[in-house]
C-alpha cells in the first residue's frame, strides 16, 4: 500500500507542475513533443517508485524511424503508464470522447493526435478507426489494448475487431505486445501494488498485407501475445514447429 501511495503522490505533485510549465508552451507552439516526453518520463518514474521493475524483450527488432500499430493485452491499471514510455517513438492512443470536452485537456489531446472513441455506438467506432488511420498515416504510431478492457484472470479476452480493420486500412506493420507480470503486481479490482518484476515482450512485426482475411490476422496476433504469457495463463497450444524451436534453443 505504501508503494502505491508514493506513486500516486509523485504523480499528484509532478503532473500539475508539468501542466503549468509545458501545457502553455504546447498551446503556444502547437508542438506536443516536449510535453509528451515529460509525461512519459513521469509515468515511468511513478512505476519505478511503486517498486515495479521492468524487463523488455524484442525492442531491438523495431525500427525507431518506422510507424507501427502496437497491440497489447491488458490486465492492470499500471499497463498504460508502464507500456507507453517503452514505445521507441511517439505513440497515440484512443481515449474516451468525454475527456475531449474539457477545454484545456481536450485541446492538448487534439494537439497530441489522440483519438476520441465512443464504445457505445458502432458508427462512432467506425469513425474512431477512420480517425486513427489518419493519425497513423501522419507517421504517428498507435498503441491499442486489443481486448478493449482488463482481464480478470490474466488470460486473454476476445479481441475487438476495430484494431484489425485499422491495421489493414493503414497498411503499416503491427507489433503484438505481451505484458506479463502486472496481473500479480496489480490485478483488476485491487488498489494496492505489490512490488515485482514485469516482462514486456515486443514480438516480431507483422505485415497485415500478408494475410488473406482479418480473422486470420487476428488469430496470428492472438497466438503471438498468448505465447508470451506465463504457461498457466496460456490458452493456445504452440504449433509443433514452435515447440521444436523452443527445445532447440532451450
Amino acid at each position: 500500500m505504501i508503494r502505491t501511495i508514493v506513486m500516486l503522490a509523485f504523480w499528484a505533485v509532478a503532473l500539475p507542475i508539468a501542466a503549468l510549465i509545458f501545457i502553455p508552451w504546447t498551446l503556444l507552439t502547437g508542438d506536443i513533443r516536449v510535453l509528451y516526453r515529460v509525461c512519459m518520463w513521469g509515468a515511468f518514474a511513478g512505476i519505478r517508485l511503486a517498486g515495479i521493475r521492468v524487463e523488455t524483450v524484442g525492442l531491438e527488432k523495431l525500427d525507431p524511424a518506422r510507424t507501427y500499430i502496437y497491440m497489447s493485452n491488458h490486465v492492470s491499471n499500471v499497463d498504460p503508464p508502464l507500456l507507453l514510455p517503452l514505445i521507441p517513438q511517439r505513440t497515440s492512443v484512443m481515449a474516451k470522447k468525454e475527456l475531449f470536452r474539457y477545454p484545456l485537456l481536450g485541446t492538448v489531446m487534439r494537439i497530441g493526435s489522440l483519438v476520441p472513441v465512443d464504445r457505445g455506438h458502432r458508427e462512432a467506432g467506425i469513425a474512431a478507426v477512420e480517425a486513427a488511420t489518419e493519425v497513423v498515416r501522419q507517421g504517428i504510431s498507435m498503441t491499442i489494448f486489443v481486448e478493449g478492457k482488463r482481464s480478470f484472470d490474466g488470460k486473454l479476452l476476445p479481441f475487438k475487431k476495430g484494431p484489425f480493420y485499422l491495421a489493414i486500412e493503414a497498411g503499416v506493420p503491427l507489433v503484438p505486445v505481451t505484458i506479463a507480470g502486472t496481473y500479480s503486481v496489480m490485478p483488476k479490482r485491487r488498489f494496492a501494488i505489490t512490488p515485482g518484476w514485469v516482462r514486456v515482450i515486443f514480438h516480431d512485426p507483422i505485415d497485415p498485407g500478408n494475410f488473406e482475411s482479418r480473422e486470420v490476422l487476428m488469430e496470428r496476433v492472438r497466438r503471438a501475445i498468448d505465447s508470451g504469457l506465463p504457461t498457466e495463463l496460456q490458452q493456445i497450444a504452440p504449433a509443433r514447429g514452435e515447440t521444436e524451436r523452443s527445445r532447440a534453443t532451450g
